[in-house]
């Protein structure tokens, strides 16, 4: 069942602004795992990306533990800085999750026992850091249970959110976006 899995998720589609690249698996969570990490171009995935980044760990346990509701589950993290100004929006981490709910929707993932934060996180520079004036940042981590191994569809989905996060707009099917390069004469 975990064989049929990967090979879903490998057969997982992205778009072009979306590197993903499979990543060592945090070990000890699960009798088998797999994880892959995402970041919006033009980063490495040795860097965090300027634009937004995430991971994607997919677990199996045969013995479906109680508490996962069935012998996978899918624990992610999208990050993503932001301008202050957004970042103090009061709406902020119900909206980053309502995009990953959607996501998940919009890609067809069938999905059971759904949680997660969503951390908005404010700094401001003092001494030596105090060029770098206020920033803001937002963190989503989330989990939940696969209903079946056709994981494909959770990595799109995955992969929709940390470009959303990115402040990339969504694509409908079967629309290309233009790039923002122009042309010079």
């Amino acid at each position: 069942m975990f064989a049929a899995a990967v090979e879903s998720l490998q057969r997982a589609q992205s778009r072009a602004e979306l590197r993903i690249a499979e990543i060592a698996a945090p070990v000890n969570l699960a009798p088998f795992s797999i994880a892959l990490a995402a970041d919006v171009t033009p980063a490495r995935h040795s860097e965090d990306s300027d634009l937004a980044t995430g991971r994607f760990i997919l677990l199996y346990d045969p013995e479906a533990p109680d508490a996962w509701g069935g012998p996978f589950r899918v624990v992610c993290y999208a990050q993503a800085p932001l301008e202050t100004d957004i970042g103090i929006d009061p709406f902020l981490a119900e909206v980053a999750w309502s995009w990953l709910i959607d996501a998940l929707n919009a890609r067809g993932a069938a999905y059971s026992a759904s949680s997660g934060t969503a951390t908005k996180i404010l700094s401001t520079g003092f001494g030596g850091l105090a060029e770098q004036g206020d920033g803001a940042q937002l963190e989503l981590r989330a989990s939940w249970t696969p209903s079946d191994d056709s994981i494909a569809s959770h990595v799109e989905a995955w992969g929709d959110l940390v470009c959303m996060l990115a402040g990339l707009p969504p694509t409908p099917e079967g629309v290309t976006l233009l790039s923002a390069r122009r042309a010079t004469t």
